[in-house]
């Protein structure tokens, strides 16, 4: 008997599901990050730019986009052997934003995807995180012939509490974007320790 609940209890440790959120501003590179690390087919619930939605989509500096996600985007990466991340990418409009508290449940993280060239578009999903205190980093998605900024000048810029890790990526490429989300493991996995202290203390 207390072997087959160790044995369970093993099992349990051994596939070890944790979810994570990918949010950001409008065409920074969300639906393409969860598409270059997911290991399997990601589900994507994209629809094409319409005519009606350009009052609202602001598509300065990413004129080529043509799509955009109206629900979310899923994919599902292995870190290491029992230890999964499943992606949910939201949408980044304000109008899509009653869709983030239902994604943020259960969350143990998110990323907070950022463009230099509209570095502004990234506050508001910075503010939702730091005000449910949910752990995230900030990943600056390096786009081709564009100024590159160091993370502490990022960070100062998104005037971002101590802490708060700033990382550059390149979202099209699968080892970069898993580099991002092993950092935000990390760093959640520290900031729910430190709160479970607190809470012990």
């Amino acid at each position: 008997m207390g072997s087959e609940r160790s044995d369970a209890a093993a099992a349990e440790t051994a596939a070890m599901a944790l979810k994570i959120l990918v949010a950001g501003g409008f065409g920074v590179g969300k639906t393409t990050l969860v598409g270059a690390v997911s290991e399997i087919r990601p589900l994507r619930t994209e629809e094409l730019l319409s005519e009606a939605g350009q009052s609202v989509d602001d598509t300065e500096g990413v004129d080529r986009k043509t799509t955009t996600t109206v629900a979310m985007d899923f994919g599902r990466i292995t870190i290491r052997s029992g230890l999964s991340l499943y992606l949910f990418g939201t949408p980044g409009q304000d109008r899509f934003w009653f869709l983030w508290d239902e994604l943020s449940q259960g969350a143990l993280g998110a990323v907070v995807l950022a463009d230099t060239r509209r570095l502004e578009d990234c506050f508001p999903a910075v503010d939702y995180f730091e005000h449910r205190r949910i752990p995230f980093v900030v990943a600056v998605n390096c786009f081709a012939n564009t100024r590159t900024f160091g993370a502490s000048d990022v960070s100062r810029a998104l005037d971002l509490d101590r802490g708060t890790p700033v990382v550059l990526c390149d979202a099209r490429d699968r080892d970069s974007g898993k580099e991002v989300l092993i950092r935000l493991v990390e760093h959640a996995g520290r900031v729910h320790t430190a709160r479970m202290l607190d809470s012990v203390g």
